[in-house]
């Protein structure tokens, strides 16, 4: 969020964007893709009678819930609406509407007819905006404070963000801690310092990753940020599986834990693994036996060689050629020979020798230069020394 002195701010963590007209009216406007875990509406312009009343409101960071609309006014996506609360009420932004609501129903396990959804009480007015931004105004602050309460009470826990409820009566901080912890005193301290009711949210490093967002190695936005509402357990079996070295630095991701992408590609390396077989010994050709060098699960091929412990010499062989050979050599038999006919090619593995040359980002065109003017230069000399 920028700073107060500029006309406009940007709320991603909330998603909208925040301007004071020269008449001194507060406007506040959904800005799509701005905010962590938004959905594409792909269904939108479809209507279905059964979910026209189902709304999705999002508030800050990664929490958002879906509501019903009881307040008879005519409500779309974009718009801030006073929603029910625990105590008091709440405002959010509505960000889907209509068929794609019942999608993410049904994606969180939520049954529409057993379920009591939270109401929409009405759409937001000035006087709504004006309290809720007052109330965000006080977060960063509320949050600096509360760490130095939690580290003077001696706590082992870190507050990792503070979200205020839209009335301002009450206020959510969320925590990180390693064990259990009792806050109990705690919390009487934040009731007399800060004047509201409060509630603690106990969350994991994934959790706080998603909540502060970032950039991956990959360039991307971190997941956790980006989509992923439920985590699963991530296991170093996994990395196994897909024959990645066992790298804690390249294996954990910013928030200190397995990253969460290694449970992407884990089912399909599995399917591939059930395909290839496992090798005992080596394989019995009649020019010797090969032994298994390096496997490509994707691409179902083994690379043996007649060198035991050498890469130098690598065949390709499929795995399904590789049962078969699997089932000679168990019936006496031997294939003629694992070379092919023609010279194999080279496995695609790649190398890092070389990239760390000290004169891979040299100018060779300066170097030619350089040597065509000593070329000149020494032609003029032995000119020079032929003429005395």
């Amino acid at each position: 969020m920028y700073s107060d002195n500029e006309a406009k701010r940007f709320d991603c963590s909330r998603g909208c964007a925040v301007e004071r007209t020269d008449e001194g009216e507060l406007i506040c406007t959904y800005r799509q893709g701005c905010c962590k875990q938004e959905v594409y509406n792909w269904l939108s312009g479809v209507r279905q009678e059964q979910f026209k009343d189902y709304f999705e409101v999002r508030f800050k960071n990664t929490r958002k819930g879906i509501y019903i609309n009881t307040s008879g006014q005519s409500i779309k996506t974009g718009d801030l609406v006073i929603v029910e609360a625990a105590n008091g009420h709440d405002l959010g932004i509505v960000t889907l509407e209509g068929p794609i609501v019942a999608r993410q129903m049904e994606c969180r396990g939520i049954d529409p007819s057993a379920t009591e959804f939270k109401k929409i009480y009405r759409k937001a007015k000035v006087f709504d905006i004006e309290k809720w931004q007052e109330a965000i105004a006080r977060e960063h602050e509320t949050m600096i404070r509360s760490r130095q309460i939690a580290a003077e009470l001696g706590l082992e826990m870190k507050i990792g963000d503070v979200e205020f409820q839209g009335d301002g009566t009450k206020a959510i901080f969320y925590y990180i801690a390693d064990g259990r912890v009792d806050f109990r005193q705690l919390i009487k301290v934040f009731a007399e310092e800060f004047r509201i009711r409060i509630e603690m949210k106990q969350i994991g490093a994934r959790q706080e990753a998603g909540l502060i967002g970032g950039l991956g190695v990959c360039g991307r936005e971190l997941c956790c940020s980006n989509y992923i509402s439920s985590f699963q357990s991530i296991t170093t079996s996994s990395a196994r599986c897909q024959d990645l070295s066992l790298n804690p630095q390249k294996l954990a991701g910013q928030c200190g834990k397995l990253k969460c992408c290694l449970n992407y590609e884990t089912a399909a390396y599995q399917d591939a693994q059930t395909r290839i077989p496992k090798l005992n010994g080596p394989l019995e050709f009649m020019d010797g036996a090969a032994y298994l060098m390096k496997t490509d699960i994707l691409r179902e091929t083994m690379y043996f060689s007649y060198e035991q412990g050498s890469f130098a010499n690598l065949y390709p062989l499929p795995a399904s050629r590789v049962k078969e050979i699997i089932r000679m050599n168990r019936n006496g038999e031997k294939p003629e020979s694992l070379k092919p006919d023609t010279v194999p090619a080279a496995p695609e593995f790649v190398s890092a020798v070389g990239d760390d040359s000290i004169t891979r980002f040299d100018d060779t065109r300066k170097k030619k230069r350089n040597n065509q003017k000593r070329n000149r230069n020494r032609q003029r000399n032995n000119r020079g020394k032929q003429g005395e």
